[in-house]
């Protein structure tokens, strides 16, 4: 049991032990902690700034009600990492049937999807993101495809293994690997011409 009453100075695990037993206080703290950090991955993904706040705030809540599921295998912020991942490849699952199924009501209906489409506007992150290589990162990032991010951010950021993407993203080892290898050359040109532009 910790020595301080100051919570803010007790270790992730400390508190963990605290939070499990019913204290809101000591899970406060974790949140706000790795609140930035679980945001960030979260946006890192969906790429939407109200999506990314839902799917983090999902992410603590589901968390919290697992807390006693958390064994101390990783460290807490591998572990609540995962959970947002997972939240994320859902939503963005999710996203994608749901696209096909308006593309297809759409051209049932006739008159063509092109007059259907929303004008997008792109989405300032400067609030987070600051630094000027972190925006050129997030400019590239956009300008991959949703399934080569998604590869890109688990396999870069999270440090998975080409067995574990295959498994959460439901494809081949190989499709993680054309899809990695496209992602990566793409990024790569994507930064150059960014950086030329200064």
């Amino acid at each position: 049991m910790p020595k301080s009453f100051d919570k803010t100075k007790w270790s992730d695990d400390e508190l963990v032990a605290v939070a499990r037993s019913g204290d809101a206080e000591a899970y406060e703290e974790l949140v706000y902690r790795h609140r930035d950090k679980i945001y960030a991955r979260a946006f890192s993904m969906v790429r939407n700034e109200d999506q990314a706040l839902d799917l983090s705030q999902e992410a603590w809540i589901k968390a919290w009600q697992r807390l006693h599921q958390f064994h101390g295998d990783s460290s807490f912020p591998t572990w609540i990492t995962r959970i947002t991942i997972n939240l994320c490849l859902d939503f963005l699952r999710k996203a994608k049937r749901q696209r096909a199924e308006s593309v297809e009501a759409m051209e049932e209906s006739g008159g063509g999807v092109e007059r259907h489409l929303p004008v997008v506007t792109p989405n300032p992150t400067a609030r987070l993101e600051r630094a000027e290589l972190r925006q050129k990162i997030d400019t590239a990032l956009d300008r991959l495809t949703e399934d080569h991010r998604t590869v890109l951010v688990l396999h870069e950021f999270e440090d998975l293994p080409y067995k574990e993407i295959a498994k959460r993203v439901g494809c081949s080892i190989g499709t993680v690997m054309s899809r990695l290898f496209y992602a990566r050359r793409r990024m790569a040109a994507v930064m150059t011409d960014l950086m030329k532009e200064r």
